[in-house]
């Protein structure tokens, strides 16, 4: 009899398992679709992810003003004087395209004569629609056997001309002088002070 219930039984047991399996089946049908979506979800959003980051760095690098490292800008005024312009680096404004910033300038004034003038600070702006150059900051001008020290000064690049406004103070071999603005013009052969003038000669 024992013999007998256990062969009885085992058909429903088989039926059950097979009913497990279908379920199993039929749940991996709908599992690995799903998962192949959110598989394929994750991957849309990485690559647009990735996209948009390039487009702002794209745009950010657009946006990042162009720099010049030791840039050399070699000009002549409207009287044919020749004057090179050196600097550490140079930016134009992104806000203002005619404006370009200078780090340390160093100008040259009549670079082919037998005594040229040098202006150099440690900053500088240069308008290109006005053909002006500002300097300020420890501005030093040598030329010849003069030396002089200032806060600013300002170059036409069309006249030529170099002038600037607040203490100006220095000498050369005919002694010292200390003046509120100058004026540098002809190629440098002639200075002119203006403003609380005071000089000191010294003895031949």
């Amino acid at each position: 009899m024992a013999s007998v219930a256990e062969a009885s039984h085992s058909p429903p047991d088989a039926l059950t398992r097979w009913r497990e399996h279908s379920r199993l089946i039929r749940r991996l049908r709908i599992v690995f679709p799903a998962l192949a979506a959110v598989i394929l979800l994750v991957m849309l959003g990485f690559i647009v992810q990735t996209t948009l980051a390039g487009r702002k760095a794209q745009v950010a690098d657009a946006d990042t003003p162009i720099q010049l490292v030791n840039p050399r800008f070699v000009g002549r005024d409207d009287k044919g004087r020749a004057f090179v312009l050196t600097a550490k680096s140079a930016v134009r404004d992104p806000a203002d395209y005619q404006k370009v910033m200078l780090d340390t300038p160093m100008l040259i004034l009549d670079e082919e004569g037998a005594h040229p003038t040098r202006i150099s600070a440690q900053s500088g702006i240069y308008r290109e629609d006005r053909r002006v150059l500002n300097l300020k900051g420890g501005v030093k001008l040598n030329g010849g056997d003069l030396n002089f020290e200032t806060a600013t000064s300002v170059f036409n690049t069309a006249t030529g001309e170099l002038e600037g406004q607040g203490q100006i103070s220095g000498g050369g071999s005919l002694g010292e002088i200390i003046a509120k603005s100058y004026g540098v013009y002809d190629k440098g052969d002639r200075l002119v002070f203006k403003g609380g003038v005071r000089t000191r000669l010294n003895a031949n």
